[in-house]
């Protein structure tokens, strides 16, 4: 199992990096890589990537496939000898037999043909350094990948990124470089591989879908104690966080990225949260400022975006003056700029290895399975009984309150779908569903708020929003009636924590 950082490199930055690279003994090769698949792309959808490159004078073919986590890459390589001048070797996947990832490979192939789809040209400067216990090769690549080849068609794209990958010992040796030189040169880490940018090619894709949350995988065999809930709750929050990330710091300005990178945010902040008792020491409390930090950018962007796009529309069907919000004294800094920051990118490389680090012993502070589910179900209920009694008194509750309630109602679902697949998962399901109505009605109640406090603003330069005003302030009853209503159906619903899953015999 391979365990590696890839980050992409500013091009003002890339000089001070092969500097750095050079301070000690260098390798230097060029990889020609030619990547195969079948016509209708079985490979790269099932996660797979076959490819024959040309290391020096030799030949290798490798498979790699995703593993359990961010860092890990299930691959194997088969040494093919001195390439003949003029000679490409034909790709068998009968050369992986015998191995895991090679398994997966025949099975995604199904007997069918494959076929030459890109290529790489790379220059790589290597060199092996020691960090923490630690030998750690870095490996700068310079170069591009490109499809069509030779047709009109062609497209190609830039390759500028540094690799570190763990050859041996503790991966927190591999954490700490990674984070110096992360910071040192402005990098950020990317989840993009040559093989991805080669599909995206092929595809013609310049912006990829954002991606959305998905539960947590836990062990199917014996119920996980505390520090194993904790790395895959983790984990599934990086998972979501990480690829929309990584399209942000490259440039992209999607707004479902951005959005989507929020809810990550915000789910990995309720998961520091709640289950930091299942091993007290685990979580480490400086992760947390940067987290706010970058979620707080990124949410005065939205905040803008949502008044302009969403709101204005419905003021217009009600009859407003067309109104021209002021133009911010600071604009909020492009989401990129939030996400490269130094501190956000160190978080992300100590969560990364959190995941990623070797099963620790467990301390007499971290809970046992019995205790884990019992401290769950505690902060289950806690979160349940609070947010049916913010409802039935939502419209009394202060502004900041209510707030406060939208909030916890996050959390209460966030937590709720994090721990399902450790109960009866069909009851967890009904009770989540409940908790839909109820958030779309506390969204759309808070962002009413912020357009109307947006628009206040603008009363100053222009008094025909004052249409705005108090069309959003006529809405508000109404709004906190339906946050009632909606929050009161929660009441109703059956408990899922009550009933734990059986594991190794179904529920």
């Amino acid at each position: 199992m391979e365990i590696e950082f890839k980050f992409c490199i500013p091009p003002t930055r890339l000089a001070a990096v092969e500097a750095a690279v050079r301070r000690g003994a260098v390798v230097r090769t060029r990889l020609q890589a030619r990547y195969f698949d079948t016509a209708d792309r079985a490979l790269a959808s099932s996660g797979i990537v076959l490819r024959l490159r040309k290391e020096g004078r030799r030949w290798v073919q490798t498979v790699k496939a995703a593993g359990d986590g961010p860092l890990h890459r299930e691959e194997h390589n088969v040494d093919l000898g001195v390439a003949r001048a003029g000679v490409v070797p034909a790709p068998d996947a009968q050369r992986h037999h015998g191995t895991p990832v090679g398994e997966r490979l025949v099975q995604a192939l199904a007997g069918a043909p494959l076929a030459e789809t890109y290529a790489t040209d790379i220059w790589r400067l290597t060199r092996d350094v020691r960090a923490g216990g630690s030998t750690v090769e870095l490996a700068l690549d310079v170069g591009k990948v490109v499809a069509h080849a030779g047709t009109p068609e062609a497209r190609e794209s830039p390759v500028c990124e540094l690799e570190l990958e763990l050859k041996r010992g503790p991966v927190a040796g591999l954490v700490a470089l990674a984070q110096r030189w992360a910071q040192q040169h402005g990098l950020w880490f990317s989840t993009v591989s040559k093989a991805e940018r080669g599909e995206r090619l092929l595809a013609g894709l310049d912006v990829v879908p954002a991606v959305k949350a998905l539960p947590p995988r836990f062990p199917q065999d014996v119920p996980p104690d505390g520090p194993a809930v904790q790395r895959a709750v983790v984990a599934s929050c990086l998972a979501q966080m990480l690829p929309n990330a990584s399209e942000i710091a490259a440039g992209s300005e999607d707004e479902e990225q951005v959005h989507q990178l929020r809810i990550g945010i915000r789910r990995l902040r309720t998961a520091l949260r709640e289950l930091s008792e299942l091993a007290p020491s685990a979580f480490d409390a400086a992760w947390e400022p940067p987290l706010v930090d970058a979620f707080r950018a990124l949410g005065a962007l939205r905040d803008r975006v949502q008044v302009v796009q969403r709101m204005a529309p419905q003021l217009r069907e009600a009859g407003a003056p067309a109104i021209a919000l002021p133009a911010e004294n600071a604009p909020a800094p492009p989401a990129g700029t939030a996400v490269r920051a130094p501190a956000f990118q160190a978080v992300l490389v100590a969560l990364i290895g959190f995941t990623a680090g070797e099963a620790q012993d467990v301390s007499e502070s971290s809970l046992n399975s019995k205790a884990t589910l019992r401290l769950l179900r505690k902060h289950l209920q806690q979160l349940h009984a609070k947010t049916v009694r913010d409802g039935k008194r939502f419209e009394t509750l202060a502004a900041e309150s209510q707030h406060r309630a939208r909030k916890r109602l996050k959390r209460l679902r966030y937590l709720g779908e994090f721990v399902a697949p450790l109960f009866v998962e069909a009851g967890a399901k009904r009770y989540l569903a409940r908790l839909g109505p109820a958030q779309d009605a506390l969204g759309e109640f808070n962002d009413e708020a912020v357009a109307s406090a947006l628009y206040r603003q603008a009363v100053e330069h222009d008094p025909g929003a004052w249409f705005a005003v108090g069309w959003f302030s006529a809405r508000r009853p109404a709004g906190a009636r339906a946050c009632r209503k909606a929050l009161g159906e929660i009441a109703a619903g059956p408990r899922f924590w009550r009933r734990r899953k059986r594991h190794g015999g179904g529920d």
